[in-house]
């Protein structure tokens, strides 16, 4: 039988508690990044069955949000260890569809599981305020209530952490949710149904939608039954998703792009620094809003630096996850985002940039793969510091003074995450303090913590997410005057 004729792998949508294709028929091809191949068929929801998910979790919702926290958290908990009684498999299923490195799929699919277990503890955790009243015999109440019904929009760079971090929030604080993951990724997610089914959640309260943003994401964003539109996604894609949350005023959460600067200043520890920006460029094979995206070192220190950055990135191994366990890095996730990657690298060397490691796309099974790259001799204002990459290349740029490097850093329209490398106390809390982005690390990798707040300034996003500030994006605030009959107070 011809290779084009075996059949693949098909995954259903779950709509109110029921496994389901579309009626309409049409379907989407998703493909293996790491060879090109064909791996699966997932269903193209019309709006109209968008419509139906929607409609079933806002009569959900109704009995959802008189569960008992502590129950809802208990979903939860359940949640995370069914994830690790099935580990292996959705790791196989993430390097497949994705694309990840083997370590990094392991990571996400138990740091998932730690994640949904984080907020079902939270149900017994986040609270209400009372406040003092000018008026005799009277409590003035804060209660936190849930918004309803919440739209989950996945990106394809985490498919299946992003389930956690929009699901568990939302349903822990006694809202129901929608969830569209990605069309280039959306097996995880529809797999993930599965689970949902297994644990017992009541039907309606999750339901897991695929299909194109045009349809799909488009009803998830203007449907007036949605009360917070929750997406994880590039800039273009959040200035959507507020457009049509404006038609009925939803509340929106947006996690966008990132430009992420790195500072090395004369006196950080080189090495150190070296190998923490490696590992935040071509973690998740560059595909990552957290990546560190372009570095600006010292002059001083700009020959050794950039010596040891590219001698390191050089030797990075790439290929096929799925094949050899070993490799540093996987593929890019489609032909769009090769070419894309490719071509800035090749307008910034027209430009007269200079590649000291990498530069090149690279003939790997017919995957999409790129070299880890390093160039210098960019300019400020060049597309290649200004625009994001999303992809393992990073330019660097040297500077005199730290106001320089600062000033730099924030000549940006993203302000997500930044780092700086440093053995100085002032430098350090110079930079804490006049970096202008949601993040900014201090000699380590960048990377969060699920009790932190991953919120971005700027163009990279409104809201945020993790901790009780990423709790608090999914609740109500409602303010009770409980006024007593002020004569039969005493005294």
């Amino acid at each position: 039988m011809a290779q084009n004729a075996v059949a693949l792998k098909h995954y259903q949508m779950y709509i109110n508690g029921k496994f389901m294709d579309s009626k309409s028929g049409n379907e989407i091809t998703v493909l293996n990044p790491s060879t090109g191949e064909k791996i699966s068929t997932v269903p193209a929801a019309t709006r109209e069955e968008a419509k139906e998910a929607i409609d079933a979790a806002y009569e959900a919702e109704k009995s959802w949000k008189k569960v008992p926290a502590a129950t809802r958290g208990q979903y939860l908990h359940d949640v995370a260890t069914e994830i690790r009684n099935e580990k292996d498999h959705l790791v196989e299923m993430l390097q497949e569809e994705q694309g990840k490195i083997k370590s990094l799929a392991t990571t996400e699919i138990m740091f998932s599981a730690d994640y949904f277990d984080y907020m079902g503890s939270a149900a017994r955790t986040y609270e209400g305020e009372i406040l003092q009243s000018d008026n005799k015999n009277e409590n003035i109440m804060i209660a936190k209530q849930p918004i309803g019904v919440a739209a989950g929009i996945l990106p394809w760079n985490f498919p299946f952490f992003l389930i956690a971090r929009k699901m568990g929030p939302a349903l822990v604080t006694g809202n129901t949710i929608v969830m569209k993951p990605s069309s280039d990724t959306p097996n995880l997610g529809l797999e993930f149904a599965k689970i949902v089914e297994k644990v017992g959640i009541p039907k309606g309260v999750v339901n897991i939608i695929s299909g194109r943003g045009s349809v799909v994401g488009d009803e998830l964003t203007k449907n007036k039954k949605i009360g917070i539109i929750s997406l994880t996604g590039s800039v273009d894609s959040g200035k959507r998703v507020m457009a049509g949350a404006a038609t009925h005023m939803a509340k929106v959460s947006l996690e966008l792009g990132g430009k992420a600067p790195a500072i090395v200043c004369k006196d950080a520890d080189i090495d150190l620094a070296v190998q923490s920006i490696i590992d935040s460029r071509v973690d998740n094979n560059g595909e990552l809003c957290n990546n560190c995206e372009r570095v600006y070192v010292q002059e001083d220190v700009a020959d050794e630096f950039i010596k040891k950055l590219s001698d390191k990135m050089s030797k990075i191994t790439v290929g096929n996850v799925m094949k050899d366990e070993n490799v540093g890095m996987g593929p890019l996730i489609n032909q769009e985002a090769l070419d894309k990657v490719s071509g800035m690298v090749d307008r910034a060397v027209q430009a007269g940039g200079k590649v000291t490691a990498g530069g090149h796309k690279l003939n790997i099974e017919n995957g999409f793969y790129y070299e880890p790259t390093v160039i210098t001799n960019v300019k400020q204002d060049s597309e290649i510091v200004q625009d994001e990459i999303f992809g393992p290349v990073l330019p660097v740029l040297t500077f005199k003074t730290l106001d320089d490097a600062i000033e730099m850093a924030n000549d940006s329209d993203f302000g997500l995450t930044s780092s700086i490398y440093t053995e100085n106390l002032d430098n350090a809390m110079r930079a804490a303090n006049e970096l202008e982005d949601g993040e900014t690390y201090i000699n380590r990798f960048n990377f969060e913590a699920m009790n932190g707040s991953h919120s971005g300034w700027k163009e990279s996003g409104i809201g945020g997410d993790d901790g009780r500030h990423g709790i608090e994006e999914f609740l109500n605030t409602h303010v009770i005057y409980l006024q007593g009959h002020p004569e039969k107070a005493q005294g």
